[in-house]
């Protein structure tokens, strides 16, 4: 009996090696740094969907989105994660880059002013003082488009650079407006100025870019190699993150836990674990009875409001953030580019002087892998 037992552990281990082996190693890179945000990674990982797809997939994390994409043109990795204008800038220079899965279907981007303040619309921030990260990437390109949508320019505001520091600027009252990433950065003024810690700041107000303008924001990129020689490999990575992002949409609390082994920092006490679990069973029962999208989204903000009887603002912020950022990703099918977006998003590049002539749009981005993925 001991004999088969062992002979029987070694086939298993043998097995659990072989199967191992056969995984492909693949690379995505990420913007930023480990964060809830990329939850959708981090579950695809823990609930091995790229492992049922045969690959083993690693993370690496560049604030560069520029760098990532030359990255990827150049091949040194077949998969990165930019915002759509990226993907346009680097095909007007030559830049062999094609967007394959349109995460995010709203620019996550607006001006935040605090509540009572008096302003009401764009027009409103003219001579006031506007901070922004730098007159630089995405805030700079959705404070653009706000701009022009109501018939200003930069010269009437004082626009001041703050680095990615708004909450921080803002309580200190050094600027009356300023660019935000309002899935975040927002919670972060409302926390703060519920510790009193926010000079006369009570709450802020959002304008977001959508408002006037429909532009494409993040999402996966692939180079034309890849796609030429290796759709399978782009289908398997569409596929697997696809369905991790619809867990993440159905069940945040089971997605947050799940995130915890990946982003070093995330608030977990054992209280706050075990609100997560509870809810995130009590998630599973809901989703048992085939519940419609608004009634998940309401899940959703409920959970939050479960939470929020028991813990402070600032043990639930980055859980508040998930909560805020995944109606962002909301489209039928999840991660379709739309055309409309992708001609504003060039006109405005345009209009910016950033690139000098369009490209062909029909290279920059394709539904073919969305579409494959159910």
């Amino acid at each position: 009996m001991k004999r088969r037992i062992v002979v029987l552990l070694m086939l298993l281990l043998g097995a659990s090696l072989t199967t191992a082996q056969d995984q492909r190693e693949e690379t995505i890179v990420l913007t930023f740094i480990p964060n809830i945000q990329y939850a959708p990674f981090y579950v695809a990982l823990a609930e091995g969907y790229f492992a049922e797809a045969g690959l083993d997939i690693s993370y690496e994390y560049n604030f560069d989105e520029a760098i990532i994409v030359d990255q990827v043109a150049a091949g040194d990795v077949p998969f990165g994660l930019v915002s759509g204008e990226q993907v346009i800038l680097a095909r007007s220079r030559q830049r062999p880059v094609t967007f394959i899965y349109a995460w995010y279907q709203e620019y996550p981007i607006g001006v935040a002013f605090p509540t009572g303040s008096g302003i009401k619309s764009i027009t409103d921030l003219a001579g006031r003082a506007v901070g922004i990260p730098g007159r630089f990437g995405a805030s700079y390109i959705a404070l653009t488009a706000l701009l022009r949508g109501s018939g200003m320019t930069e010269a009437d505001i004082d626009l001041m650079e703050i680095g990615f520091n708004a909450p921080e600027v803002m309580c200190l009252g050094a600027v009356e407006a300023a660019v935000v990433y309002f899935n975040n950065e927002p919670l972060q003024i409302r926390s703060q100025a519920e510790q009193g810690n926010c000079d006369s700041i009570e709450d802020v107000d959002i304008i977001p870019v959508s408002t006037v303008a429909n532009l494409v924001s993040n999402g996966l990129v692939t180079n034309e190699t890849t796609l030429k020689d290796d759709p399978e490999l782009i289908q398997a990575v569409v596929t697997a993150f696809d369905r991790a992002v619809q867990d993440v949409m159905r069940n945040p609390a089971r997605a947050y836990l799940l995130s915890l082994d990946y982003v070093e920092g995330l608030p977990a006490t054992d209280d706050l674990r075990a609100a997560l679990a509870a809810l995130a069973a009590e998630q599973d029962a809901l989703l048992a009875s085939d519940p419609d999208a608004a009634a998940i989204a309401a899940s959703r903000e409920a959970m939050l409001a479960t939470l929020r009887e028991t813990f402070g603002s600032d043990t639930l912020l980055q859980f508040a953030v998930l909560i805020e950022t995944i109606p962002l990703w909301e489209a039928e099918p999840t991660g379709y580019s739309e055309a409309e977006s992708w001609a504003t998003m060039q006109a405005t590049l345009l209009d910016m002087g950033l690139m000098d002539d369009p490209v062909d749009l029909d290279a920059v981005f394709t539904n073919e892998f969305v579409a494959e993925a159910g």
